[in-house]
């Protein structure tokens, strides 16, 4: 396979399944809300009062906790696997196509090198 090929099939296969298996699952509940106002526009003016009473810095807020974290990714990884084994069913691929359409205005992605090395560097640690 020609690797403009490959990365063109690649790059909308991420779409699709970005759309597909990650949107509108539990992330949209963490997304919903009233977005706090920045006067600074980097967020270190706007803090949260807990029930204690303490003052937290946007920055250090935990957004969702350890539940919800495990939630969000069963209902994702429920998704990718229903998604895999989907694939070749004739019904599902005709409303892939329809997603297809509007992940295809989304921005083209990029290889994450970052990514790469984290994977790489975990999974050498794991086996020491």
């Amino acid at each position: 396979m020609h690797p403009d090929d490959k990365e063109r099939i690649a790059a909308g296969l991420a779409k699709l399944m970005a759309m597909m298996c990650v949107r509108n699952t539990g992330l949209e509940a963490l997304h919903a809300g009233v977005v706090p106002v920045s006067l600074t526009g980097d967020n270190a003016d706007v803090f949260v009062l807990d029930g204690e009473g303490r003052k937290i810095p946007w920055s250090e807020v935990s957004h969702f906790d350890d539940d919800v974290m495990r939630d969000l990714m069963r209902e994702i990884v429920n998704r990718l696997y229903t998604f895999h084994l989907s694939c070749d069913d004739p019904e599902f691929l005709k409303q892939t196509e329809k997603w297809m359409s509007i992940t295809a205005k989304w921005d083209e992605p990029e290889l994450d090198r970052k990514f790469l090395g984290s994977i790489r560097y975990k999974a050498d640690e794991r086996f020491d």
